[in-house]
């Protein structure tokens, strides 16, 4: 599939899109359950956006179990690739970029405790 300009510049358009992309790039892969944690937002959230991007093939994903990792897709065209690199270069410096990232740092066991709370309930 051969994502047009207009619909890649729209899925970046969001911000919450975007603030997964930023980490994705941060990171090289994710895990929906440090996404969530590191961003605030519920799970459902994260995941209906990663799906959108997953649709678009910005993003691959991959599953572990329960878990859903993803990665930013490797067959991007080299534009893609480009314009993402300089986009969320410039927004992991950002105020709410580097809250991001700390808060990502602080992630440690974000799987393992999110699977600990799921066997309890």
């Amino acid at each position: 599939m051969e994502l047009e300009s207009h619909t890649f510049f729209h899925a970046l358009s969001d911000p919450t899109r975007l603030r997964c992309l930023a980490m994705l790039h941060a990171q090289g892969e994710l895990c929906v359950c440090e996404l969530t944690r590191a961003l605030g937002l519920s799970q459902p959230k994260i995941s209906r956006h990663l799906a959108l991007l997953r649709d678009l093939h910005i993003v691959k994903a991959r599953r572990e179990g329960v878990w859903m990792h993803y990665h930013l897709h490797p067959d991007l065209p080299g534009w893609m690739h480009e314009v993402l690199r300089l986009a969320l270069d410039a927004f992991l410096v950002s105020p709410q970029g580097q809250a991001d990232r700390a808060a990502l740092r602080g992630r440690a066991g974000a799987c393992e405790g999110m699977a600990a709370l799921a066997a309890e309930g």
